[in-house]
């Protein structure tokens, strides 16, 4: 490529990043862009490419790595097949790339290549949608913008459209047009150059947005009264849903004023049950939220709605798991439920946008979205039913909750990387506040909470659920270590702190955690971090082994009493891990002394002669939530190296 050559692609994606910017023309990963480029190929001879949004790249933050390079004129050729399945058309693309490691193209690239503009933009953009999916949509947009684009109806992305495109431009493109809208789908605009195209988009979707500013009207009505709801009842509802899934869920319950307005429409049951903004947000939406809890009978409606629509289609087709994905409720607000934390945000702001598009639309007359059928041939297309057919990459702990307490250093910190490594959303407790930036992902909330006051853990129980659904796994490790005295020199203080933070906040955390942890999908876990010191106590420790020897006495009671309820309670004992908080340098010095060892004979003083670090025990409680241990509870683990009193 030629440095001409890099400039154009280094245009096109300055602008690609501009769009994705806006989550008022794309959401995750939505829309395409492209740009045609002439180079010479390893023969020398000069050939056209586009380069077109390759699949899994989001606008956003795409590189030039993401676009995939076609050459342009197998594309405009495939554009005048009568016909051409969308496997075979992705077969076509793949397989004309010039650089065999670029991403799958875009469906939509033979319809980039037909455009015979240089740049090519295309989004969703909520002004635009909002009046094509009202009842005179297509009227008013004509009204608005006259002959200076193309109108194209609805058809289903993918070949046929491009094929339909095609001709229509054909037809219909003239110099004076600027853009191409297409009905209940989005919006192209072009260019000879990128920011030509870009200033276009943003030109078509402001008049779009500025008619909308001019004919909506606020309806001056109060928001609804924010009353408390039980966390048992969110618990209970995700569980509910998971039941039907077939799989553990995320579920996030939003009760912010817009969606507990939304929630509470009157005509809600009328505007919310017409269909996704544009058809491609089905495959994370589904077609209809679930008005209230009653998740069985929405099961029902969803299996009718595949056997009425499954008939019509070409081929025969796999129902997808009939669980809601969007949950409008008049207390819960709006609910959104994924396999991940990441797809439970992605159906979070893709509702929030939906809800402006219904309510804008619903003030120009009325929503109104595609038929069922049109929706279910998108929910159903061949390219995502052949994804069903792969063997997915399935982390072990997808869609479910863990909470770890002491998770700002140490074991906790370990845990809550072990935890998430293998997909959990993770909520962390600490004193530190640094615990609320361990991890900027939206499977991670960190909560400043002193675990010793009561009124504290149960608001942190509430946030985990109202944050993610539920709680399946709970990691017992905060802690602390006084320093080393002997019991006459013990202080009375110093035994009743360390028997409150190691023992009585456990007890609570416990007992406040059982509603959550038998509506696990799979069955509660529990792990708690003991010590050595509770089967080899050492000597000045008095108050930490007893508290620790309590606590595990604790746990092998809930073991016997909450088996019953497929929960799972398990114990570590590690032993001497030198990189947790507790072990200060004078602790660890005092320890060492204790035994006439020095500090570095004292961090290796077991039989395997290694040492222990907050790694190693946090891939061990990870393992006890995980199956390998699922028919084990009220189990001891040493993690020591060995120590010949423990054994």
């Amino acid at each position: 490529m030629n440095k001409n050559s890099e400039s154009l692609l280094e245009a096109r994606v300055r602008t690609s990043r501009l769009l994705g910017q806006n989550k008022s023309l794309v959401l995750h990963g939505g829309g395409n862009t492209s740009v045609k480029i002439i180079g010479k190929n390893i023969l020398g001879q000069e050939e056209e490419v586009l380069y077109v949004k390759g699949s899994g790249w989001d606008l956003e933050t795409i590189t030039a790595a993401g676009f995939s390079p076609v050459r342009l004129n197998h594309l405009k050729k495939l554009a005048e097949l009568p016909v051409l399945s969308d496997s075979e058309m992705v077969n076509e693309m793949v397989t004309h790339l010039t650089r065999s490691s670029a991403p799958v193209p875009s469906v939509e690239a033979i319809l980039h290549a037909v455009i015979p503009y240089k740049y090519v933009d295309h989004t969703h953009a909520d002004a635009i949608v909002a009046i094509s999916n009202s009842v005179n949509g297509e009227k008013i947009l004509r009204e608005i913008y006259k002959e200076t684009v193309v109108y194209i109806p609805y058809i289903m992305p993918g070949f046929d459209l491009s094929r339909l495109c095609a001709g229509i431009l054909k037809e219909n493109l003239t110099k004076d047009k600027v853009g191409m809208i297409l009905l209940h789908h989005g919006v192209f605009t072009f260019g000879e150059t990128a920011d030509e195209s870009y200033n276009r988009m943003l030109e078509i979707v402001g008049l779009a947005e500025k008619y909308l500013k001019e004919n909506s009207v606020s309806s001056g009505l109060p928001g609804p009264e924010k009353k408390i709801v039980p966390a048992e009842e969110i618990a209970s509802l995700r569980r509910e849903v998971a039941d039907i899934a077939g799989f553990p869920v995320i579920m996030k319950c939003i009760r912010n004023s817009k969606s507990l307005s939304f929630a509470n429409r009157p005509d809600l049951d009328i505007v919310s049950q017409q269909g996704p903004a544009t058809p491609d947000h089905v495959i994370r939406t589904k077609r209809l939220p679930l008005l209230g809890r009653n998740v069985t009978g929405y099961a029902g409606a969803y299996k009718k709605y595949f056997l009425e629509n499954e008939p019509l289609a070409k081929e025969r087709k796999k129902m997808l798991d009939p669980a809601p994905r969007v949950i409008l409720d008049p207390q819960l607000g709006l609910c959104v439920v994924g396999k991940t934390a990441k797809d439970a945000q992605i159906v979070a702001d893709i509702y929030d946008h939906t809800i402006d598009i219904i309510q804008s639309a619903t003030q120009l007359g009325g929503y109104k979205a595609l038929s069922a059928k049109d929706i279910f041939d998108v929910e159903y297309w061949e390219l995502e039913q052949a994804k069903l057919s792969k063997p997915g990459n399935v982390l072990v702990f997808s869609g479910e909750i863990a909470l770890v307490t002491g998770a700002a250093s140490g074991i906790g910190k370990a845990s809550v990387e072990s935890l998430l490594k293998r997909g959990a959303a993770v909520v962390g407790l600490d004193l530190n506040s640094s615990v609320t930036s361990l991890s900027k992902t939206d499977a991670y909330k960190g909560i400043e909470c002193d675990i010793t006051v009561e009124s504290q853990i149960i608001a942190a129980l509430e946030e985990t659920i109202h944050s993610f659904g539920g709680l399946d796994m709970l990691v017992l490790n905060a802690g602390i270590f006084p320093p080393s005295a002997p019991i006459a020199a013990l202080r009375q203080e110093v035994w009743e702190r360390v028997l409150k933070v190691n023992l009585d906040a456990n007890f609570f955390l416990l007992n406040k955690s059982y509603p959550f942890l038998k509506l696990a999908p799979k069955g509660g876990r529990v792990v708690v971090i003991g010590s050595k010191n509770v089967p080899a106590p050492g000597p000045g420790a008095a108050a930490y082994s007893v508290s620790k020897a309590a606590l595990n006495q604790l746990a092998r009671v809930a073991a016997l009493e909450w088996g019953k309820d497929g929960i799972r309670i398990n114990t570590v004992h590690p032993n001497a891990v030198f990189d947790t908080g507790i072990w200060t340098d004078e602790v660890l010095a005092g320890r060492a002394k204790n035994y006439g060892l020095t500090v570095e004979e004292y961090k290796k003083n077991n039989i395997l002669g290694t040492e222990i670090d907050s790694k190693d025990v946090s891939e061990l409680v990870a393992e006890l939530c995980g199956p390998l241990f699922s028919k084990t509870t009220g189990a001891q683990i040493p993690l020591d190296g060995g120590n010949e009193r423990v054994i």
